[in-house]
């Protein structure tokens, strides 16, 4: 059960996280991610982790994106922005891409953010396999996410262990709270863990899965298997795969491989989690609690040769903290003719620094660099106190434009978003050649 005691409810939380994991086998995204990531359910996500394997990464086509975000990254953004989710994190090693999203009201409850790469595939040379990760701590709960693509073909099931276990030793995050990856409280282990269905033949395969007798291969998923002999393994645990295999299908079509090799489907993209049991004293003061809601696929998208697939799961948890570190605020109107002031005070200690920033950004931003403009917190001290300071923003950096506005205090020492204010209008400027007339006006 997910209830917690009586005593904490006015600090648990609720938090419905939306995790996706895709093969897209090198093509571009489709127009419309509507349904993968559920965006016409009355349900709205907390979060949304996506995960991608072999995502294009020709040398030509991955220095461009190194200059600009790629196409996926691109369509995710611009899909789940305008509905108030932050890009809060990113990793990208060649065809492995991983994103975290976050509604904008968790943003600054969202710190100790890292992330790291492992590359095993060609000698690790170029890092077409492997595993790209994202840590963080979510009211104080340690959370790590694991995206692995890890090696192909049948015969290579204990490669796939080996490989697995490589990247856990390699993966480290500091010397802070939980430096690996089975330190963290809850650990996401997900992407195309390239686990195949071992001994039946093709025809049998076929049958189980046009009858909806899926259980009838279970016992021979190589993940299944290997979870009987590797202690690592067992730690983990899985929904049941009640969705058809998601490897490998003819493009644009529900048609497993009909070319000359003739694949045999298999489960390869998996999500898999490990709550940790160690931390018991910290359990039971700050519980956090998971059910997995739905692990399914989704048979619409035919750009690739995988399905993608989807777990959705609620976390139950105790905030460790209420309060963001700090508060900040627009003062008095704001509009493009006028310098303005932002007022900002920590709630609680924390390691400031002179470059610490703070952002103003459109409603509807994407990610910490969308900022409109920025104003260091220490050169354009106003006045201080104990408790409030004061920083001076031009007229000359404030959009023209107007609209919706938000300020974002940005801590360069946690390397994360600390503080964000209400929203906040910001009235459209004069039309340059009026400011002209006004000063010729002024002056005569």
């Amino acid at each position: 059960s997910l209830s917690l005691s009586h005593s904490s409810l006015s600090h648990s939380l609720s938090i419905l996280l939306h995790m996706v994991t895709w093969n897209v086998a090198t093509a571009d995204p489709p127009d419309d991610i509507s349904s993968l990531l559920h965006l016409n359910s009355p349900k709205t996500p907390d979060l949304y982790v996506i995960g991608l394997q072999e995502v294009y990464a020709a040398p030509h086509r991955f220095i461009i994106d190194m200059a600009v975000e790629d196409s996926w990254s691109h369509l995710f953004m611009s899909s789940l922005a305008p509905r108030g989710y932050l890009k809060v994190s990113s990793i990208r090693m060649q065809g492995l891409l991983l994103l975290f999203f976050s509604k904008l009201a968790h943003v600054p409850f969202i710190r100790d953010i890292h992330d790291t790469y492992t590359r095993t595939g060609i000698f690790g040379y170029w890092g077409n396999k492997g595993g790209v990760s994202i840590r963080l701590s979510f009211y104080g709960h340690m959370l790590c996410f694991l995206n692995c693509h890890l090696a192909a073909h049948m015969q290579y099931a204990s490669q796939r262990v080996d490989e697995f276990e490589y990247i856990l030793d390699t993966q480290t995050f500091g010397p802070k709270k939980a430096p690996h990856v089975l330190d963290h409280k809850l650990v996401f282990w997900f992407g195309d863990l390239n686990f195949r269905i071992q001994d039946h033949g093709m025809h049998f395969l076929r049958n189980c899965i046009t009858s909806h007798k899926l259980n009838l291969l279970w016992s021979k998923d190589q993940l299944t298997m290997m979870k009987k002999k590797e202690a690592v393994l067992q730690e983990f645990d899985e929904g049941p795969l009640d969705f058809q295999p998601t490897y490998k299908f003819d493009r644009f079509s529900d048609r497993y491989d009909s070319s000359g090799k003739m694949r045999k489907p298999a489960w390869t993209d998996r999500i898999l989690w490990r709550k940790n049991t160690k931390q018991q004293e910290e359990e039971e003061e700050f519980p956090l609690k998971l059910k997995q809601d739905s692990y399914t696929s989704n048979m619409e998208y035919g750009v690739s040769d995988h399905k993608p697939v989807i777990g959705i799961f609620t976390l139950e948890l105790r905030k460790m903290y209420e309060t963001p570190l700090v508060r900040v605020c627009a003062e008095g109107e704001w509009s493009a003719d006028i310098d303005a002031m932002v007022i900002y005070s920590p709630l609680q200690p924390f390691p400031s620094s002179a470059w610490d920033w703070i952002g103003l950004y459109k409603v509807g931003f994407r990610s910490v660099s969308d900022y409109i403009t920025y104003t260091w917190v220490k050169d354009d001290e106003v006045s201080f106190n104990d408790e409030l300071t004061q920083v001076y923003v031009s007229k000359d950096e404030i959009p023209v434009l107007g609209g919706e506005c938000v300020l974002c205090y940005y801590c360069s020492t946690l390397q994360c978003i600390v503080g964000i204010s209400s929203p906040f209008k910001v009235s459209a400027g004069l039309a340059p050649e009026n400011i002209n007339g006004l000063d010729k006006a002024t002056a005569s």
